[in-house]
């Protein structure tokens, strides 16, 4: 045990000493935080070119009246063929060309869109929603009711549904699904990262002492178990000390972010805040002193944060990400100490690297309902639990669910570590041999 240790402190000093340990720690954070937000602006960007479209209304009732936008544009043809105008289409100034049906008010598939260039979703989305919109309109107008447009327009409402979740000795806090799953999205991802990141220093590091053959002085003094216990344990603590400096860091820009720009976000000064509601008068309502000009959207997630038991999330994610780790390291130990060269890993990588594949994708049905068959089984099984069950916590897991899904992860990582550690142990000192996974097979039922 004590050689192990020792080997455990050298893996642990000379990872944490290397400058690269060291940058990351600070601006891992940061790294991170722009990822994220990328992500955000990415996904919410909008086209901002503007796209001109020729519309042929064969039907005449959306004439002038399909909704132009910023960057969507409608013009009206009329005596004009679509069979002919779709020739003259690749050298107009046209994004594209808008048919629209006699039948369209019967038909679904009585409109066509015709292009050269494969129109957004957003495009096609506004286009469906303008004409569905105007088929209502046309629809409603038959029944001959007096002051339509005065009724529509009044009896148009938006709903933002405020989730409130019940302990069980029935206290309410205020939830939202969206910041649940932002959290369960982060976190699942991090332990996905982690886990590959730090997996992979471990056979690269046992890959190259094997290739220098200074594997070969080390093992005069300490078993070949120790060794690769030593590596990963080592690797392990450095993993877990940079989380922690990252949460601290984190931390602390939340904090400092929240007190300089949202210093008065708390329980008691969101209960204050005026609420217009159906009935108060807008008298009423403007006679109330105005606090601050803060977003209501962003004074609601600082509130709702407030809200998410952290601490258990981070013990959570310290748990699975051990957990994960001395599972998956111990693996990418063994694929380290079977082969000679970075490149044969990659027959191996894929078969280990797979079921955190399908972890990924079983978290988006997680996101979806947390409490479905395919998130509950694979938030208990052990090779994909660390990403799946992160998923569900935020969103409330019984506690039950959870020790069962530890449960099972500890006692499948002590097998792999049983199992790599046979691996490793005749592997370490093969040279100049192609490794397969049926010659590894026959090294597990070496004896001593």
């Amino acid at each position: 045990m004590n050689k192990i240790w020792l080997i455990t402190q050298r893996e642990f000093i000379t990872r944490v000493r290397k400058k690269s340990f060291i940058i990351m720690s600070i601006l891992g954070p940061l790294i991170f935080a722009g990822f994220f937000a990328l992500t955000f602006i990415f996904a919410s960007s909008k086209d901002t070119d503007v796209k001109k479209i020729a519309v042929i209304d064969s039907s005449g009732m959306f004439i002038k009246k399909l909704p132009e936008g910023k960057f969507l544009q409608f013009e009206y043809l009329t005596n004009v063929k679509v069979d002919d105008f779709k020739k003259l289409l690749k050298k107009s100034n046209y994004y594209g060309l808008l048919y629209i049906s006699p039948i369209v008010a019967f038909s679904p598939k009585a409109v066509q869109f015709y292009s050269f260039q494969q129109p957004s979703l957003s495009i096609t989305q506004e286009i469906s929603n303008g004409i569905e919109k105007e088929i209502r309109n046309q629809k409603l107008l038959s029944y001959n009711i007096q002051n339509l447009d005065n009724i529509l327009k009044s009896i148009e409402t938006k709903i933002d549904i405020s989730t409130v979740k019940l302990s069980d000795s029935g206290e309410e806090k205020q939830s939202s699904t969206g910041l649940a799953m932002g959290v369960a999205y982060v976190g699942s991802l991090l332990i996905y990262m982690f886990i590959l990141m730090f997996g992979v220093q471990v056979m690269r590091g046992v890959l190259e002492e094997k290739t220098n053959r200074i594997v070969e002085v080390i093992l005069s003094s300490v078993k070949p178990f120790q060794l690769m216990m030593g590596k990963v344990l080592g690797v392990a603590m450095a993993a877990i000390v940079q989380f922690l400096i990252w949460v601290v860091l984190s931390v602390a820009f939340f904090l400092i972010v929240k007190a300089v720009f949202l210093p008065d976000i708390t329980p008691a000064a969101m209960a204050n805040q005026p609420q217009n509601i159906m009935g108060a008068s807008n008298a009423v309502a403007q006679a109330q002193p105005q606090e601050s000009a803060i977003n209501p959207e962003i004074a609601n997630i600082f509130s709702m944060a407030d809200s998410i038991n952290f601490y258990v999330l981070i013990g959570s994610f310290i748990f699975y990400f051990i957990g994960g780790y001395l599972l998956y390291a111990s693996l990418f130990a063994a694929v380290g100490a079977a082969v000679d060269n970075e490149t044969d890993t990659q027959q191996f990588m894929f078969p280990i690297t797979l079921p955190l594949i399908i972890g990924i994708l079983a978290m988006v049905s997680a996101f979806q309902n947390p409490e479905s068959p395919v998130a509950f089984w694979f938030s208990m099984i052990p090779l994909t639990s660390p990403i799946v069950m992160m998923a569900r916590i935020p969103f409330g897991v019984p506690y039950t669910e959870v020790a069962i899904s530890m449960a099972l992860l500890v006692v499948t990582f002590i097998g792999a570590i049983w199992f790599a550690g046979k691996i490793y142990r005749t592997g370490i000192l093969m040279y100049g041999k192609k490794v397969t996974l049926k010659e590894m097979i026959k090294w597990l039922k070496y004896k001593n």
